[in-house]
């Protein structure tokens, strides 16, 4: 099943937080907890959990497939609900029940988070800040984080917890 697509992931991580009253969900928060969906995969199991790249944009990573789906309605400060869900696609029921744990984790983990508190945390991260050596902090970037950063640093950090 993996790499999955990332619309798939993204309907499901829409339906559990928005029946949660106590997570909103916007644009911005979205692509950081797909992100570090997708890093955390890397780190912990050296695989791909999504099949899309996440380049790093000012606010932080984003993957262009995801942004596109809801440009021509919202912008990375839109809330995003239910009724974003792709009602004609279900693929999201077909997520191995494995992957739904990990996923759980991650947002157990990531989703009591703000999306500016989480663009924060990414600022700070070796990852995007490497993809953006040499930009300035406001410029345009659409530079791919490499996932072999990606892998190293998140790998590194569940090394420290686990030890």
């Amino acid at each position: 099943m993996k790499p999955y697509n990332i619309n798939t992931v993204a309907d499901y991580i829409i339906l559990r937080l928005t029946s949660d009253e106590e997570n909103t969900l916007i644009n911005l928060k979205l692509q950081k907890l797909l992100y570090y969906l997708q890093a955390w995969s890397l780190g912990i199991n050296n695989e791909r959990f999504l099949n899309c790249k996440f380049e790093a944009w000012v606010h932080g990573p984003v993957c262009r497939e995801l942004y596109n789906r809801f440009r021509a309605s919202k912008s990375l400060y839109s809330f995003i609900s239910k009724d974003d869900v792709d009602k004609n696609e279900t693929s999201y029921m077909r997520i191995d029940e494995e992957d739904r744990s990990f996923i759980n984790y991650i947002l157990d983990n990531y989703a009591g988070f703000s999306g500016t508190e989480l663009e924060a945390m990414t600022h700070k991260e070796q990852p995007w800040k490497e993809a953006r050596h040499g930009i300035g902090p406001m410029e345009s970037c659409n530079e791919v984080i490499s996932e072999d950063t990606m892998r190293d640093f998140y790998g590194k950090k569940w090394n420290e917890i686990n030890s």
